[in-house]
């Protein structure tokens, strides 16, 4: 019967954007990726505000007046204990998405969005701060398993030659969370006093709508025949992605995958970092996504209003300011998404990084000179907008997407619980450090930033293969000699002659055929 439906289908392997895949896309981010970009910024906004209500419920419950660097320590407890609960959310994700799938691991994770909406939405009436903290604990763990699992999903669902244009969707709803954020966060609209508890409580909104939808959908076609066997549900997930294509060529290949990994069952984590057959993609892994999150952009999000006060710009006109960067955001995105498949992933890397460190060093030398030059705060402000361009071109998502294509389907859940960790440690280390690395060393840490930066679009060009319109098989193929596989040692057809323990092969015995 599978083979039946496999010959209806026979002709060129389809390259198109259907309609399923875009609403899938579209759906998956809605009410993952954006909430995390929308929990980036949100705190933004009603920072003095959240500063006071904690002020206010320490001196009237506890008769505690703290003082101003106490309020700053819990405020940035408030900021970085949602990157806490993306690292716990991202040590889940391997085994969720081996028990329920990519699909099934996101509808689940949408519970904790309600959980925590809650915690926040009356933490005010409560009169407990612990609750805005758990709260954002809670949502945290919900972005950490969403933000790995959303591009493995869309990963394995997209054809090849729109796994890029797919793969920076999330990116794309990232930055219109964070866009949403700036918006509903002006004096005009959620900006006020009352209004900051339902300002953090409204992430509750776009999590109900894919709950409702999102189920409809199939799972991830790789999933249901590499790790579960099931072709006739394969090639009905496929055909529901690609109606009038041909699936034959996309069903033998990922049989020809399922059978260099018919051997073993996903691997771990500890696996993963022990097997010297993958060293150099987790190596990229790390350096990527360390990168990524120490490059000065979380700086930015959390911080950009106090950003844009200490470069001179007039408080009435800060977070009009804000949501203009929040705009460029977007449109960035955007480019991005549209042209990775044209010019690849090592040039918006490269390109991407190499930019947001030379904006890096222009805020630095605009601040130090505002004084002297009053059109050095445009300047900085030009750095703060070119820096948040950057990155949202290409580093903001292409991290993700080659996380996914740097591994085969048994170590692709262990890599994102790695890069996951990797991200959100990274990005507690911002969120909490920054004010005091600022403090002690004035505009200079943005040289940190620019050395990060440089770091990674160096590694970029000598070390990562372009890996567009490429199969998981292929790339695989590319890291060989990387990794001391020599060429030697596989068949004609490209296929390692070593012992199929991992799918990679190792480092042991040759098949004797």
């Amino acid at each position: 019967m599978a083979e039946e439906v496999l010959l209806e289908n026979n002709g060129k392997n389809s390259a198109h954007l259907t309609k399923s895949l875009l609403a899938v896309a579209l759906l998956a981010s809605l009410g993952s990726s954006m909430l995390y970009g929308y929990n980036l910024a949100v705190v933004n906004s009603p920072a003095q505000f959240i500063k006071d209500f904690y002020n206010e419920t320490m001196v009237e419950i506890y008769d505690w007046s703290p003082d101003e660097e106490q309020l700053t320590i819990l405020y940035s407890l408030t900021v970085s204990i949602f990157a806490i609960g993306g690292m716990t959310g991202a040590l889940l994700v391997g085994k969720l998405v081996t028990r329920y799938g990519r699909k099934g691991t996101l509808v689940r994770a949408s519970a904790l969005v309600f959980i925590g909406g809650a915690m926040m939405g009356f933490s005010r009436w409560c009169k407990m701060p612990a609750m805005v903290i758990c709260g954002r604990f809670i949502t945290g763990i919900h972005s950490g398993i969403s933000l790995s699992v959303v591009p493995m999903y869309l990963g394995e669902i997209a054809p090849k030659n729109l796994r890029g244009f797919l793969g920076l969707v999330p990116s794309i709803h990232i930055c219109l969370g964070v866009f949403i954020a700036q918006v509903l966060g002006l004096h005009e609209l959620l900006g006020k006093e009352e209004h900051w508890p339902l300002l953090l409580s409204l992430v509750v909104f776009p999590t109900l709508f894919q709950v409702m939808l999102l189920p409809w959908f199939p799972e991830s076609p790789r999933y249901l025949l590499i790790e579960k066997g099931n072709v006739h549900a394969t090639i009905a997930a496929l055909k529901w992605y690609r109606p009038k294509g041909n699936i034959q060529a996309e069903v033998e290949e990922m049989q020809e995958e399922q059978r260099s990994l018919s051997s073993i069952q996903t691997i771990s984590v500890r696996g993963l970092l022990m097997d010297r057959c993958v060293r150099w993609q987790v190596i990229t892994i790390v350096v990527v996504n360390i990168g990524m999150q120490l490059s000065g952009i979380d700086a930015i999000w959390f911080y950009t209003n106090d950003i844009f006060q200490n470069a001179g710009i007039p408080d009435p006109y800060i977070q009009y300011t804000t949501v203009g960067t929040g705009a460029i955001e977007v449109i960035s995105g955007v480019l991005g998404c549209f042209t990775i498949e044209r010019v690849g992933r090592r040039p918006l890397m490269i390109g991407g990084f190499l930019f947001m460190g030379l904006c890096c060093v222009g805020i630095t030398m605009s601040v130090l000179f505002q004084a002297q030059l009053a059109i050095m705060r445009y300047i900085s402000v030009g750095c703060v907008v070119g820096i948040i361009a950057g990155f949202c071109i290409g580093p903001a998502g292409v991290p993700f997407l080659i996380t996914a294509e740097l591994f085969k389907q048994s170590h692709r859940p262990a890599a994102y619980t790695v890069a996951g960790c990797l991200n959100w440690l990274s990005n507690f280390t911002i969120g909490f450090v920054f004010p005091f690395l600022e403090m002690a060393t004035g505009p200079y840490c943005y040289l940190i930033f620019c050395a990060i930066c440089l770091g990674v679009a160096v590694y970029t060009i000598f070390v990562i293969p372009e890996t567009k319109n490429k199969t998981f098989m292929e790339i695989s193929q590319m890291f060989a000699a990387k990794n001391n596989i020599l060429e030697e040692e596989l068949t004609p057809n490209g296929h390692l002659k070593l012992a199929m323990m991992n799918g990679y092969g190792t480092l042991g015995q040759l098949d004797e055929k």
